[in-house]
């Protein structure tokens, strides 16, 4: 025998917005609904004194799951993707740009390395023009770039970062970072620190970027120096 629900509450959805997202119950990407609901109060199944506003909220529309607007701060695997290749890209041209281009095995480590990340079709012309058009942008980069030597001229040491290539590590690493596992956020650092070490030991302009890299990435000091040293141990 059913027993009658005389009194209960029930949401009245409308939807305001569509659009797409990393579903933490399905584990991809998936498209939701934004919706905002009404709560009412019924008897006998008939709506009658309202309870006030429900939501908003994101309506997987795969698995029909709620989640709070914040599940859209976890980006889609496709985004997250394309912030991992920039990330590698900006984390790669500010070493060039830290410890110069004048040395063939950096220009090969630093091009693979974009490679892999993402950049299938980068050249070395194509991030030393790149790195060129940079240092002529004024601010970005501490000394005057020379594209025919690969290396600097001008003042050095005073800010071996730069203020404003500091300023796009963070922008690029930081959003970046939350999403990263451990594991994750010492492996970009250790790319960089390969393409620091393709033509020998750590400039000090090359370690302050990659100081610079891990502290966007969210890593302590103490373990900045322990990676770093241990990329300078042969394996």
């Amino acid at each position: 025998m059913h027993k009658m629900c005389v009194m209960g509450v029930r949401t009245s959805w409308r939807t305001v917005a569509d659009g797409e997202f990393f579903c933490p119950d399905c584990g991809g990407d998936r498209n939701y609904l934004r919706r905002t609901g009404r709560r009412r109060l019924t008897l006998l199944g008939l709506p009658l004194l309202s309870r006030g506003p429900a939501g908003p909220v994101l309506e997987c529309s795969a698995c029909r799951g709620h989640f709070g607007p914040d599940a859209l701060d976890h980006p889609t695997t496709l985004r997250f993707s394309a912030m991992l290749r920039d990330a590698v890209h900006t984390v790669t041209l500010a070493l060039l740009a830290a410890g110069g281009t004048s040395s063939r095995a950096v220009r090969d480590t630093a091009v693979d390395t974009v490679r892999v990340a993402g950049f299938a079709d980068c050249s070395e012309d194509e991030l030393l023009t790149l790195l060129a058009a940079l240092a002529a942008d004024t601010g970005r980069l501490t000394g005057t770039y020379d594209a025919v030597t690969g290396g600097h001229c001008g003042p050095q040491g005073l800010d071996p970062c730069g203020t404003a290539l500091a300023i796009e590590l963070h922008e690029a690493l930081e959003p970046l970072a939350p999403h990263l596992a451990p594991a994750g956020r010492e492996s970009l650092l250790l790319q960089g620190a390969r393409i620091a070490l393709a033509d020998g030991s750590y400039t000090p302009a090359e370690r302050e970027v990659l100081s610079t890299v891990g502290s966007a990435l969210m890593l302590r000091p103490a373990e900045i120096n322990q990676l770093l040293a241990a990329a300078r141990t042969p394996s």
